[in-house]
C-alpha cells in the first residue's frame, strides 16, 4: 500500500521556444499529412499494450481511506462468536490506581452491527453491572447499562455516549464496535511505527452526537492492524490516544490485541485494558443479547 509521488517528466528544456512548445503539443501542426498516421501508430501501440496496461485514474485520498477501512472489516468478517476475559485498570493523573475485573462476550450479526455484552465481576459495588449493546451499520447504536443496586435497566440516550464508562477513560462510544458505514475516510500517508510500515487515515463520524471530530488512525499495512488512534473532540482538540499492544492470532485468521490503553489528555488520566482467555465460535446465542438477559447476568 505504498503512495509514490512521480515528478512530472519535464518535455521541454527550459530555454525551448514557445513555438516549439506548441509544435511539440501536437505532432501534427508541425506535420499536417502526417496525422492520420500518427493517429494510426498510437492506436497500434494501445493494441499492443492490450487492456490490461490501459491508464487507469488515480485513486483518491477518500477513496483509497474506504477501501483500507473495507479490508479491513473484510478479514474480520466470520468469526461468528467470541468471549473473553478483561482486567480494566484506571490510574489518576498520580498514579493511583483502582482495578476491575469484566467478562466480556461478542455475537456476530450478518447484515447489521454486532451485538456485545460487558460484565463486572469485581470488585464488589459493581459486581453484576453490565452494558449491552446493539451496534447498527446505517442507525443509532443501542446501548443499555444494568446497574445491580437498583435493579433496573438504563437506556443510555445518544446525547450521553460521549460520557466516561464506569468512570474509565473510555466513553460509551469507544466501547461500541465501529461500522464502516459510520464514517468518511481519507488516507493521509505512509509511515514507519515501530518495525512496521504503517497506514495512517483519517476517519470522520457522520452521527452529530458522536464525542469525536475525527479519528486519526495508524495500521500496519500487512494485516490492518490498528496500532494506534488519535481522538479529536468536538472542538478538534487532541482530546484521547489509545494504543494497542500484544495482538495475537486466533483461528488463523482474526487478530486481536492483548492490551488497549487510553491515554486523556486533558485529564492526564488513563486506563489499561488486559485480555486474556479469547474463545472463538463458542455456540453463542441470540437470546444472550437482550434486555432480559441483562437481568440474569450472573
Amino acid at each position: 500500500m505504498s503512495h509514490v509521488h512521480h515528478a512530472p517528466v519535464q518535455m521541454f528544456p527550459d530555454h525551448e521556444t514557445a513555438r516549439n512548445r506548441r509544435v511539440h503539443d501536437d505532432p501534427t501542426k508541425a506535420f499536417p499529412c502526417a496525422r492520420r498516421g500518427w493517429l494510426g501508430t498510437l492506436a497500434l501501440i494501445l493494441a499492443a499494450l492490450g487492456p490490461a496496461q490501459t491508464p487507469v485514474l488515480a485513486e483518491t485520498a477518500e477513496e483509497k481511506g474506504l477501501r483500507i477501512a473495507l479490508e479491513a472489516e473484510a478479514r474480520n468478517d466470520g468469526f461468528g462468536d467470541f468471549t473473553a476475559g478483561m482486567t480494566m485498570v484506571l490510574r489518576d493523573r498520580y498514579g493511583r490506581e483502582s482495578i476491575r475485573q469484566m467478562r466480556f462476550k461478542v455475537l456476530e450479526v450478518a447484515g447489521d452491527g454486532d451485538k456485545s455484552l460487558f460484565v463486572f465481576d469485581q470488585p464488589r459495588d459493581v459486581q453484576g453491572t453490565a452494558l449491552l449493546t446493539h451496534a447498527h451499520i446505517n442507525t443509532q447504536d443501542d446501548q443499555w447499562l444494568y446497574l445491580p443496586a437498583l435493579k433496573r435497566v438504563k437506556r443510555i440516550n445518544a446525547s450521553k455516549r460521549s460520557g466516561s464508562f464506569m468512570g474509565s477513560e473510555f466513553s460509551y462510544e469507544d466501547m461500541s464496535t465501529p461500522e464502516v458505514e459510520e464514517y468518511t475516510y481519507k488516507y493521509l500517508r505512509d509511515e514507519p511505527c515501530g518495525e512496521l510500515s504503517c497506514t495512517v487515515t483519517e476517519q470522520v463520524p457522520l452521527d452529530k452526537n458522536s464525542g469525536y471530530s475525527r479519528k486519526i488512525v495508524w495500521q500496519d499495512t500487512g494485516e490492518l492492524r490498528v496500532w494506534k488512534m488519535e481522538l479529536y473532540d468536538r472542538k478538534d482538540s487532541h482530546l484521547k490516544t489509545l494504543t494497542f499492544a500484544n495482538y495475537e492470532q486466533y483461528l488463523d485468521q482474526f487478530w486481536r490485541a492483548g492490551e488497549q490503553t487510553m491515554v486523556n489528555h486533558l485529564t492526564e488520566a488513563s486506563t489499561v485494558l488486559h485480555w486474556t482467555d479469547f474463545r472463538f465460535r463458542t455456540n453463542l446465542d441470540d437470546s444472550e443479547f437482550n434486555k432480559l438477559a441483562l437481568r440474569r447476568v450472573r
